[in-house]
């Protein structure tokens, strides 16, 4: 069995969705000035880099962060690889998967992009909203994709995100899915534990065997 490692690194200059906060690392202390030790600050957004979406994202009194049900966002996930040349995910791309699935990552070819060490860019594949019903009705519980949004939606409505919070679905964004070969395999996650937090940094890793 190996682990790939699905997260984004947190590096300043990283790509950030428009409108987060750009993340920045300062050194407090530093041996090399003298101190006994070295420490840092952290500024960065509560969706940078690879993050969870809870309800409390989008909907008032929303479950957050820090309430999230860790037996959701653990254990076997289903990697879908959407076809080359999709601009989107629709219904077309949802393959039949067994009963009992219950976790999903789309790999796009956003993936290949991330790879490529490209900034943020806005014409990244995302999930349409009857694919998004779709996968409700189907009794997914958790959604991932290799996007920093698992939707693009220019008027600011975000249906997608409200569909899925919606039914109470976690959103994991941010993934890099490169070298994660489609098919069952073993998701662990833990976002950090952000009392009342609309969203969380998070260390997602596939366990393949």
């Amino acid at each position: 069995m190996r682990r790939i490692d699905l997260s984004m690194p947190l590096r300043p200059g990283m790509p950030t969705f428009p409108g987060d906060v750009p993340f920045r690392v300062e050194r407090s202390t530093s041996l090399e000035k003298g101190d006994p030790y070295n420490l840092s600050q952290l500024f960065l957004g509560s969706h940078s880099g690879t993050h969870l979406d809870p309800p409390l994202h989008f909907l008032p009194g929303g479950s957050p962060v820090d309430l999230l049900d860790l037996a959701v966002l653990n254990g076997p996930c289903r990697v879908v690889e959407v076809r080359p040349g999709a601009s989107r995910i629709g219904l077309e791309d949802l393959p039949a998967f067994p009963s009992g699935t219950h976790r999903i990552l789309f790999r796009t070819t956003n993936s290949a992009r991330w790879a490529r060490g490209e900034g943020f860019f806005p014409d990244y594949v995302a999930l349409t909203l009857p694919a998004a019903r779709e996968l409700i009705e189907r009794g997914i519980r958790l959604v991932g994709i290799d996007a920093l949004s698992i939707e693009s939606d220019p008027t600011e409505k975000y249906p997608v995100h409200h569909a899925l919070l919606g039914a109470g679905i976690p959103i994991l964004e941010g993934l890099l899915l490169q070298d994660a070969p489609p098919g069952v395999h073993e998701l662990e996650c833990l976002p950090l534990r952000i009392v009342d937090g609309d969203g969380g940094p998070a260390r997602a890793i596939l366990r393949v065997d």
